[in-house]
């Protein structure tokens, strides 16, 4: 089994879902009481939001690099960053690196496109749902990419820092996340990212009649695959 490099703590909330969803594969699919091989290395995840909301990229994107040349040097064989977000540093972190960044993007694409899926409807942070780092990952796979409007962006992204990074879930906000994923206008077949990797402790595939893509447990899948050679 070969080692993966986690880079966690954005938040510790999503980093803890990775893990257990990674090792779960992994005991699956070899049984007995086989877990994962991998290393983390975990944030303090208000420093690096007090980054991405000052604009300071560079600097995170500087943390990020440094995080993941350490897990490198640690044996790690491929790097994680538990974060949608974040993966606006991937360019960044490649440079440096000798070992792949297996990257959320391609594994979000990967399973749109195998379910026949043309439109993806992507939430997230608003780094991530206004900037082009990840809508453009996805759009070069074929898709096309719609967003909430931007007073809708301003709720996801609200109740992503302020409730479910914290760890707290409110109904009254899953129904509105709920209504504003249902207000969107879209054509052809359409599929709903969940480009965050808290919004899946909020959003369920059964709370929709659309297909829902948690980009956290696609995330966890592709590192499960590239442990046990299968990428």
């Amino acid at each position: 089994m070969k080692t993966l490099g986690l880079i966690g703590g954005l938040s510790w909330e999503s980093t803890a879902d990775y893990y257990r969803l990674i090792n779960t594969s992994i005991q699956k699919r070899l049984g007995g009481l086989h877990s994962a091989k991998c290393l983390m290395y975990s944030f303090d995840f208000q420093e690096i939001a007090a980054l991405q909301h000052e604009g300071k990229w560079k600097q995170a994107a500087k943390a990020m690099a440094d995080a993941a040349l350490k897990l490198e040097t640690a044996g790690a064989d491929a790097i994680v960053i538990c974060s949608n977000t974040m993966h606006k540093t991937a360019e960044d972190i490649e440079q440096h690196l000798s070992v792949p960044l297996l990257h959320i993007g391609d594994a979000t694409a990967a399973s749109m496109k195998e379910k026949g899926i043309s439109t993806a409807v992507l939430l997230g942070t608003a780094f991530t749902m206004e900037q082009d780092f990840y809508k453009k990952k996805l759009e070069h796979s074929g898709l096309t990419v719609v967003t909430p409007n931007a007073e809708d962006r301003k709720v996801i992204h609200s109740v992503i820092f302020d409730e479910l990074c914290r760890g707290i879930i409110k109904n009254e906000s899953k129904e509105r996340m709920l209504s504003i994923i249902n207000g969107v206008n879209t054509a052809g077949e359409t599929g709903i990212i969940l480009g965050c990797t808290e919004l899946p402790m909020l959003i369920k595939p059964e709370d929709l009649d659309m297909p829902v893509f948690d980009t956290t447990h696609l995330h966890s899948k592709m590192a499960a695959d590239f442990l046990l050679n299968n990428i």
